[in-house]
């Protein structure tokens, strides 16, 4: 069975973080390992509560990861910087495609990561070769070091954060007005995907997208066919919440 490893925060409603990366494991017939980096506290009205995991727990849960087995990573809200140096030695294996969603803050208000652990994602996890950032306009702006991203720089955007290192950046332009695009650049080029904006809204958008990005990857998926289907699999679920 392929097998994608969720790394990143609890979410007591599992409408984001690991435990969504499980439901949408069992839906696509993946097998998903979990290390968790914080237990947080969410509710509608945002994030109450985070409770970083010491780094010396986060690496003892890595080095009992079935390495040989792991066909993508999904990393989402690491917690802290030291998280992020753990997992950054760890995820370092020839092959396995890693997916990072840097996850800054809460929709409905928090934050999940300081100065120091947004700089150690930057210095860590952006340049590594095997990574794939799926970040918002908000998170690409702030690692960009607080570039307006508007859909008249999109394109330039993307490719300026995948040039730092990345395998891909998949710059997420839902938050513009008018139809959403989205942009992913590479070291083919970039290139943009377009639709008509779904009515609605859904929590958790972002982790859905990641996590189905590593199950295609997982899945021996080529990198624009993987953001496709991610898409279109985050779409699906956008429409099916706002019948």
């Amino acid at each position: 069975m392929t097998t994608v490893l969720s790394i990143g925060t609890t979410h007591p409603w599992n409408i984001a973080g690991v435990g969504l990366d499980l439901r949408i494991g069992a839906e696509l017939g993946v097998r998903v390992l979990t290390v968790v980096c914080a237990v947080s506290a969410q509710d509608a009205h945002g994030l109450h509560a985070l409770h970083p995991v010491p780094r010396a727990v986060i690496e003892a849960e890595l080095a009992s990861i079935p390495w040989d087995r792991v066909d993508a990573v999904r990393i989402g809200a690491a917690g802290s910087a030291e998280a992020v140096y753990a997992l950054a030695e760890a995820v370092r294996v020839p092959g396995i495609p890693v997916v990072v969603d840097p996850v800054f803050a809460a929709t409905r208000g928090g934050e999940f990561a300081d100065e120091a652990a947004i700089r150690a994602i930057h210095d860590r996890l952006l340049p590594m070769p095997t990574a794939i950032l799926t970040p918002n306009l908000a998170e690409a702006g702030v690692l960009l070091g607080g570039l307006r991203i508007e859909r008249a720089n999109l394109e330039d955007a993307a490719a300026q954060l995948q040039a730092r290192g990345a395998r891909g950046v998949l710059l997420k332009g839902g938050h513009l007005a008018g139809a959403p695009v989205d942009v992913l650049a590479s070291a083919a080029g970039v290139e943009v995907f377009e639709g008509e904006r779904i009515a609605g809204e859904m929590r958790g958008t972002g982790c859905t997208l990641a996590m189905a990005l590593a199950c295609a990857l997982a899945g021996g998926e080529t990198l624009v066919d993987a953001v496709i289907f991610a898409r279109g699999f985050v779409r699906e679920k956008i429409a099916q919440a706002n019948p």
